[in-house]
């Protein structure tokens, strides 16, 4: 049997459900010592739903030799610093998306890791549902042909009451607005399927739907990874909130990816469908969604902990789907 790794849960918001739920599921494979939250509110509010031990208090967490790895769920403005922290530390880093406010402070957050020799990892955890997996393997085999064009749409829907949380959707808190928030997991996995050489074009702002800093609305003319053109369209504006969709053209077959559900038709006139997985959070309740991809991602980083490899999301792959979010708004602006 696989050792149990020492594990503690740092934030305790919607974000720690799907995480905390995961990690019952992997009782075998771990030792869930501390889940923590700054909040005393929050912290009790959390003992009434989960049996792990609950604290406030960080530092004696961290100095606690039996926690080996920390899950970092505390909002992307405390990335850096709590996982800086939790690297001097000695302690191996599963991040929540993005990486962190800036790709200045993302990049200093994975060099933080590379100097204390930790794994680090980031929970995209779009690329491990089964039809991503299917599709990425269909891709790498070649049984599309050559990629022609492809085209991500990410409709979703946010009502304002979500956004009047003191620091949704602003700067100085998450960052971003809709390509860095609640895009970046398609827009992660999108780029990880076809890649993104560069925006051609590309447009953001705020609708009249919302009041909030940063965009609710963005789109962009693309160049793939092969040259070949795309496209793609996100919004938190379109009620009441629509599954994700990713669709790609090859020369041999046409692969529409909606939500978690993957359709592929060959040319030869085969078919194949993977069925979703449930709902994707698209709509006013956020956490929506099974906590299958989480589990994943989480079996993964445990994996790259067990073995010293680098977990599949490393912190250069989530900089660099972070980069293609700053690249966006740089072409918007222009």
């Amino acid at each position: 049997m696989t050792r149990k790794i020492g594990i503690a849960i740092v934030g305790l918001g919607p974000a720690s459900l799907p995480h905390s739920r995961s990690l019952i599921d992997l009782a075998e494979r771990v030792d869930v010592r501390w889940a923590v939250s700054r909040s005393a509110e929050r912290a009790g509010a959390y003992r009434k739903q989960f049996a792990f031990p609950v604290t406030t208090d960080l530092d004696a967490v961290l100095a606690d030799p039996a926690v080996e790895a920390v899950i970092v769920l505390t909002p992307p403005s405390s990335h850096l610093d709590v996982s800086a922290r939790c690297f001097e530390n000695g302690k191996h880093v599963l991040v929540e998306k993005p990486l962190e406010l800036t790709v200045a402070r993302g990049e200093a957050l994975v060099e933080a890791a590379r100097r204390a020799g930790k794994v680090f990892g980031v929970v995209l955890q779009h690329r491990f549902r089964p039809a991503s997996l299917r599709l990425k393997a269909a891709l790498a085999a070649g049984e599309l042909g050559t990629v022609e064009a492809a085209f991500l749409s990410v409709p979703w829907w946010r009502p304002q009451a979500y956004y009047d949380e003191p620091g949704r959707g602003t700067l100085a808190r998450d960052g971003g607005g809709v390509l860095l928030t609640q895009a970046i997991h398609s827009l992660d996995l999108f780029r990880s399927l076809v890649g993104v050489s560069q925006v051609v074009a590309a447009q953001a702002r705020t609708t009249k739907l919302h009041r909030m800093e940063t965009e609710d609305f963005a789109s962009a003319l693309l160049e793939l990874g092969n040259g070949a053109p795309g496209t793609l369209m996100t919004t938190t504006a379109a009620y009441p909130g629509h599954p994700e969709r990713i669709e790609i053209i090859g020369t041999q077959g046409f692969a529409t990816l909606i939500g978690g559900t993957l359709s592929l038709s060959f040319l030869d006139g085969r078919k194949e469908i993977v069925e979703a997985e449930g709902s994707t959070g698209s709509g006013a309740n956020i956490m929506d969604f099974p906590h299958d991809a989480h589990r994943a991602v989480i079996a993964d980083f445990l994996d790259a902990v067990t073995t010293g490899r680098e977990p599949v999301v490393t912190g250069n792959e989530a900089l660099a789907s972070q980069r293609l979010v700053d690249s966006i708004l740089a072409a918007a602006r222009r």
